[in-house]
């Protein structure tokens, strides 16, 4: 799909500032039986007020530190000039194997379309987090059967369960450099609109060479940096993902909203997932004919304990990262896409609490998008934090006086349409069946074309999957709570200054028209609405036309067709921006860098290095031990979410069931651990590796003192947090019970069922 990141839309992709909840629970506990260090974040001052844990939350370092990260999510093709570094830090593997996307290591890293995640048996066993699979868990449950809270265990391979028909793995089988045959000629084109349709129609051109005459392949020209390369990535595009395992939330999701991005941490974030193909062994779509998919290659378990100071790499598909962005692209995120995003979050938060509050069902279909805006609401407010503390914007705009004036200039001439086009977008696409109607009529417009004319997003080969996500949004609707998010975001544009206000509202309610009569509107609209049946908008979508949808008396189909007009000068601002940056991008990366700098993330593979590390919050601070401990997580129960421990958790733990997973150092089992690499979101459930590039956790999140870190890498406290491949296999092996599972991994059970 299209990627609006240049005009700063707002996107998803999977905790709230939940600071009222940690009030609420720290108010509950003892008083800390050790000094708490002053400043420290309220999940340590819980940790300090429980006598087992202080003693093992901070320490000084066992091993002295040898290398300073210098942060960079790399190409695996960059990887090569990294070699002499990586074996002085102990590489026990041919490093050709992190270089190429088909060896034996990186061959069993996939991407799930928003996060990461690794084949880790023959018979197409994938293991990723436990919050990447929310979606799969929503798309399951029921009031009366809740996956998001219980879990859920396959007792045999026919209990698996599909993810739905949207669940995608992606197996990268080549990645080339285009960037010539994509960017040659589009230099002389002076306009910037039709420089962009230029270097689209040969993205276009190149897609279709690419996957014709093959079964099952998915090819994709990927930007790199808004334009200053470009690279074909051919994946295996799988559709059948099933549900193995998942842990209950209060493993998976532990400490909750107000353990998220805080370290220490004591999250069992992972869940087991299968890919199943036909039985030729090719790609097909959700079926009980279908069998386990098999991989070329799998990540081998660890072999050696993994201790501080190791060596550990990352390899996954992180989303997006701003290392890049010109000082005036920076500024509008910090004084405008920042600040509006935490207002727009909170708000629909609220919205979503107050309708699920009342009805079960609408809180199931809420808890995706709840969980993803709760995440980034507080991600985005350690950005603003972190990016003032460090002074950035400054000192990007002294580096960019130079050679960025051009590319600034442009970025700042772009401001007077960004709250415009945001609002309208956030209307036509935060409710469903507002979305669904969009893109009805977007297929109508487009349809008329000739393919190679249409938007890349609805040529033909995409019309399967645009068919399929509309059928999805029967498990993720809930009439009372879709209705009151369309009515919201018709109240927030009424919210916003005059200079600045979409013309959305008006389009939809006529000019001046108060709340009351708007959310009237907005009800009657769902009343008369055919959009939540699901074959009505499967045959809307293939069938309509412009000239029919005009006439329609749906009102959510009018809505649509209003709003398109604005939309369409939106996507037309935003091609004249991509447009202008196939100009400007390349001199302005060659000026910093090049070729050699690792890119700004974009969702493709990538691999990032460093070890095994605790921090320092501030240079006043105590030292992070990097990491966490099984007793850790009974200290921290309560019995009440999100500190609510299972049963069988705290009795395993109480009868001393460490068997092979525990610790060397701290003779128990570890929780989750700390390095110093470099990730951002995307990189959810992608494989930590240890030298010998054999799989020792999973990364699934960072630490709120460096939240800033998709801007600026900050080597001493820029961390990374995983969840511990010996808590998942004692988890496993001790709690859940699930011994079929770890024979299949290869791992002998140590604890009778």
């Amino acid at each position: 799909m299209r990627s609006y990141s240049a005009l700063w839309v707002l996107v998803f992709s999977a905790g709230c500032g939940a600071a009222h909840e940690r009030e609420r629970l720290l108010a509950k506990v003892p008083p800390p039986t050790s000094e708490v260090p002053q400043g420290a974040p309220e999940g340590v001052i819980r940790a300090m007020a429980l006598p087992s844990m202080s003693a093992s939350v901070f320490a000084e370092p066992t091993v002295p530190v040898r290398f300073e990260n210098p942060g960079g999510m790399w190409m695996p093709h960059q990887i090569l000039a990294h070699q002499d570094k990586l074996k002085s830090l102990g590489l026990a593997l041919d490093p050709k194997l992190l270089s190429e996307p088909t060896s034996s290591v990186l061959g069993a890293v996939v991407s799930l379309g928003g996060c990461s995640a690794s084949f880790v048996s023959p018979d197409g066993l994938i293991v990723t987090n436990h919050h990447c699979a929310t979606g799969a868990l929503q798309y399951n449950s029921t009031a009366t059967s809740n996956l998001l809270k219980d879990g859920f265990a396959a007792k045999t391979r026919a209990d698996e369960k599909s993810n739905g028909p949207t669940a995608r793995v992606f197996v990268t089988t080549s990645v080339t450099d285009v960037t010539g045959d994509v960017l040659s000629g589009s230099g002389a084109i002076k306009d910037d609109v039709k420089r962009y349709k230029f270097v689209e129609g040969r993205q276009k051109s190149l897609t279709e060479s690419c996957e014709k005459g093959k079964t099952g392949i998915r090819c994709t020209i990927a930007r790199f940096n808004d334009g200053a390369k470009f690279f074909q990535i051919e994946q295996l595009e799988i559709r059948d993902v099933r549900l193995v395992l998942a842990p209950p939330a209060s493993i998976g999701n532990y400490g909750g909203e107000v353990d998220n991005w805080r370290w220490p941490r004591h999250t069992g974030d992972f869940t087991f997932f299968r890919a199943y193909v036909g039985r030729d062994g090719k790609p097909a779509d959700f079926s009980a004919d279908n069998v386990p998919f098999k991989p070329a290659h799998t990540l081998k378990l660890a072999s050696t304990p993994l201790k501080e100071g190791d060596l550990v790499f990352v390899a996954g598909y992180p989303g997006r990262t701003n290392l890049y962005k010109a000082s005036e692209e920076l500024r509008d995120a910090i004084e405008w896409f920042y600040p509006r995003r935490i207002k727009q979050f909170e708000s629909y938060i609220k919205v979503i609490e107050e309708v699920g509050g009342k009805d079960p069902d609408a809180k199931i279909k809420g808890a995706s998008l709840w969980r993803g805006m709760a995440n980034y609401l507080t991600n985005t407010k350690g950005q603003i934090e972190g990016l003032a503390r460090t002074g950035l914007l400054e000192k990007r705009s002294t580096q960019d006086a130079s050679y960025g004036k051009e590319l600034n200039a442009f970025v700042a001439s772009m401001r007077r349409y960004r709250e415009k086009d945001a609002a309208v977008r956030e209307l036509s696409s935060m409710p469903r069946l507002l979305g669904a109607a969009t893109t009805i009529v977007r297929m109508a417009e487009e349809r008329a074309k000739a393919d190679k004319d249409r938007h890349p997003d609805y040529q033909e080969r995409n019309w399967k999957r645009v068919e399929q996500q509309l059928v999805a949004v029967e498990k993720g609707y809930n009439k009372a709570l879709d209705r009151d998010l369309m009515a919201h975001a018709v109240e927030r544009i009424a919210k916003t200054d005059k200079h600045d206000r979409s013309e959305g509202r008006a389009a939809l309610l006529g000019k001046d028209v108060d709340e009351t009569a708007a959310r009237d509107f907005v009800t009657r609209a769902y009343e008369a609405t055919i959009l939540g049946d699901t074959a009505s908008r499967v045959d809307l979508f293939k069938s309509a036309t412009v000239a029919t949808l005009k006439k329609s008396n749906d009102p959510l189909i009018q809505a649509a067709v209003k709003l398109r007009s604005l939309m369409k000068a939106a996507e037309d601002r935003e091609d004249k921006v991509l447009g202008r940056f196939a100009l400007l991008k390349p001199k302005y990366l060659e000026a910093l860098g090049g070729d050699a700098l690792p890119p700004d993330a974009n969702g493709t593979l990538r691999v990032t290095y460093g070890t095994v590390r605790g921090y320092k919050s501030a240079e006043d601070k105590p030292l992070y031990r990097p990491f966490t401990l099984l007793s850790q997580v009974v200290a921290k129960n309560t019995g009440k979410d999100p500190f609510d421990a299972p049963d069988a958790l705290v009795a395993a733990f109480n009868a001393r069931k460490g068997g092979p997973y525990k610790h060397d150092t701290f003779d128990e089992v570890p929780v989750n651990f700390l390095s110093d690499l470099h990730i951002t979101g995307g990189n959810s459930g992608s494989a930590t590796l240890n030298a010998k590039g054999e799989l020792v956790g999973l990364a699934f999140d960072g630490n709120y003192e460096a939240m800033s870190s998709d801007w600026q890498f900050q080597p001493k406290i820029t961390r990374t947090i995983h969840v511990d491949l010996r808590y998942i296999l004692w988890t496993l092996d001790a709690v859940l019970g699930a011994h079929a599972l770890l024979e299949e991994l290869g791992v002998k059970p140590s604890f009778a069922p």
